[in-house]
């Protein structure tokens, strides 16, 4: 049972709804998933991202590894501060959601010794950039409004694949059909069409790969993703693109037995998969394919440079000698929620791209999975 929205929450969804409604009465009658969550989570000052409703923490509605501990920032500055020894010490955070990893970061890079010359943020919400502003304040930390071109450093992406619309599919009868949203009965509702020659071609390839799917599956494909990854290795001259989130390899990502794909969506600490309710309450996310991302690095010009496990890359960089050093009952309940295979440790995902960078890097000595991509 979801916990009930406010009256001013059902108000708000209720506005965003219209202009959902509106989007598909001028697409006729066809709004295209990945229009649909574009308008539910980043409308101009409706959408879940663009309003200004509590998103992260204990009174949000979900919580990520940056507020789960420092431990998190404090490994990833290993990292960091080897890859600064081939690059600019500079940082490009995307997406820094409450701040809180680029304030443990800076402080964990201070602690070692380690300069950094610029850090940046690229946030898309102004709801979010607000709150980051305030949370960062005298720190050295720069917003921006687009991405840096010719960029020399490390760029971050934490959990910000996950939240890129995407598309959504399902077989029928052998042939391809995308889903999309309508309205019927005066309510948001899925519908059907026949896929269009980029979404059916997409499908054939994942089925090259992982074998034809069975009739009724369905799932999503993130083209905006992809087309992110491929800006970004435009933006990256020199350095390395950390993307940490939550996913799978495409063999696993499009198993058979995952009948419906991965659409989640998150409110108040509850998690369910209806990403029709209450428009604008609630985030939409998708996990993220990542031969789907590596793939599109790669063509981009990038190199792959390591691919595995959150728990893998934390330990690699040394966050048990780190627990071992503040070693307390919350430091090691911390620690388990970041690295236990039923927790975050298994599901999250480091994938590491980047150009003019020696091999192995540190976060990927052990436990590389480049092999299952």
């Amino acid at each position: 049972m979801l916990p009930p929205p406010s009256p001013e929450a059902l108000a708000h969804s209720a506005r965003l709804e219209r202009v959902i409604a509106q989007a598909i009465e001028e697409a006729g009658g066809f709004l295209a998933f990945e229009r649909y969550m574009e308008l539910a989570l980043y409308a101009p000052g409706l959408g879940y991202y663009a309003a200004g409703t509590r998103k992260f923490g204990a009174d949000g509605d979900f919580v990520t590894a940056p507020e789960i501990s420092p431990l998190f920032a404090q490994a990833i500055a290993v990292q960091v501060a080897e890859v600064f020894q081939h690059t600019q010490p500079q940082i490009v955070e995307f997406g820094a959601g409450s701040g809180a990893l680029a304030r443990d970061l800076l402080a964990a890079l201070a602690a070692r010794g380690v300069a950094v010359a610029r850090y940046a943020i690229v946030e898309v919400s102004p709801d979010l950039r607000a709150r980051q502003q305030q949370a960062l304040a005298g720190l050295p930390v720069q917003w921006l409004d687009t991405p840096p071109s010719a960029f020399d450093g490390v760029m971050i992406a934490n959990e910000v694949l996950d939240v890129m619309p995407v598309r959504l599919f399902v077989k029928r009868d052998g042939r391809v059909a995308e889903r999309g949203v309508t309205r019927a009965g005066g309510a948001l509702a899925f519908v059907e069409r026949a896929a269009d020659d980029v979404l059916r071609q997409a499908v054939d390839a994942i089925e090259t790969t992982v074998g034809a799917l069975p009739d009724g599956y369905g799932s999503e494909i993130g083209f905006v993703a992809q087309a992110w990854l491929r800006s970004a290795a435009e933006w990256l001259r020199h350095g390395l693109l950390l993307v940490i989130d939550y996913g799978f390899p495409r063999r696993e990502y499009y198993h058979p037995q995952r009948l419906m794909g991965t659409i989640m969506c998150h409110y108040r600490h509850h998690a369910h998969a209806d990403p029709l309710w209450l428009p604008g309450l609630n985030d939409i996310t998708a996990h993220v394919d990542f031969s789907a991302a590596a793939d599109a690095a790669q063509e981009a010009g990038l190199t792959l440079l390591g691919y595995t496990s959150q728990a893998h890359f934390l330990i690699n960089c040394g966050v048990l000698q780190m627990l071992a050093a503040q070693r307390t009952p919350a430091h090691v309940a911390q620690a388990q929620r970041l690295l236990l295979e039923a927790e975050m440790g298994e599901l999250f995902k480091v994938l590491a791209v980047g150009r003019g960078l020696p091999e192995p890097l540190i976060g990927f000595v052990r436990g590389d999975r480049r092999h299952t991509l």
